[in-house]
């Protein structure tokens, strides 16, 4: 008996280590699929397929656990986290990701906390001290300098504005979800944010399926990955590592992201990262461990990127 127990214990050691390596592989692999999947669904109708698959798992998870229900404001809220988090944010991510390359993207996205800090402090009222203004900006910079190696530079409707816009429209998300995480937990507040976001792209559905069905099995084969892999297993185990590791600590493991994701675009894409992308990115890191580590509130447990 003892020595099953002890068994047990390297096993038990090895799932947080686990978790984090599942979810920012799936993070990361969110962006160089969904490269994949725009070359058979336009983006609106990728986005639409993508958590269609992911809410047919939900859906048998939330009958099975029976999570506390929300009420009506809370649905209201819950609601908006499924506008901004899921529905808006992929449609700009996956337009944006029409014409920037999937390693860019990913590391443009990563610009997500530090808009969360800018809104904590207009909105929730947290101070950002000098040092977080700084990684602020550098972080921009960083974006800036991406940008200027994809088409349209950051122009109105460029795919590099677009798609920090959608790190925009997350980081509202991130602010508004706060207080449902404290409240529902975060894994629930997930399953409910996700399912929200697919019946906001619910009226999509019949072109998504007639767009899936003279489709390849390249394009059928990313979007099966999109709606199970990075939209469901990497958020459950984004909230364990969450949980084990607590926000502060598990925010690091998030620098990984947008590493992972243009090693992937090599191997999936062949895409090549150019070095504005690469100082760019290095840029947009450092601005974000600045804030992180000077910036609001950093137990504000941050959404996976890319999700």
């Amino acid at each position: 008996m003892n020595q099953r127990v002890e068994m047990s214990r390297p096993a038990q050691a090895l799932r947080p280590g686990l978790a984090v390596a599942v979810a920012v592989v799936a993070a990361a692999s969110s962006f160089p699929f969904i490269r994949m999947g725009l070359q058979g669904l336009p983006p609106l109708e990728l986005a639409a397929a993508r958590f269609g698959v992911a809410a047919l798992l939900l859906l048998p998870w939330l009958a099975w656990r029976r999570p506390e229900l929300p009420g009506f404001m809370d649905g209201v809220r819950f609601l908006l986290c499924g506008v901004l988090g899921v529905a808006l944010f992929h449609v700009l991510l996956n337009t944006g990701e029409l014409t920037v390359q999937a390693g860019a993207a990913s590391f443009i996205v990563n610009t997500m906390p530090i808009m969360t800090a800018l809104l904590s402090a207009i909105f929730l009222r947290e101070t950002l001290p000098l040092w977080g203004w700084m990684g602020s900006l550098c972080s921009l910079g960083g974006v800036a300098l991406i940008a200027q190696g994809q088409p349209g530079s950051l122009g109105l409707i460029a795919g590099s504005s677009l798609i920090l816009g959608a790190a925009f429209s997350c980081a509202l998300f991130a602010v508004l979800q706060k207080s449902l995480v404290a409240r529902y937990g975060a894994v629930p507040s997930t399953a409910y944010t996700l399912l929200a976001g697919a019946v906001c792209l619910s009226p999509w559905w019949p072109e998504a399926l007639a767009a899936l069905e003279p489709a390849d099995t390249r394009t059928v084969f990313a979007v099966a990955w999109l709606g199970v892999f990075p939209s469901v297993i990497g958020y459950a185990s984004w909230s364990y590592a969450l949980g084990y590791f607590g926000a502060l600590k598990a925010a690091n493991f998030l620098y990984l992201v947008p590493v992972v994701a243009s090693l992937l675009s090599v191997f999936l894409l062949d895409e090549s990262t150019g070095i504005l992308t690469l100082a760019g990115g290095a840029l947009v890191v450092a601005g974000v461990i600045a804030v992180n580590l000077y910036g609001v509130d950093s137990g504000m447990a941050q959404p996976l990127h890319g999700q």
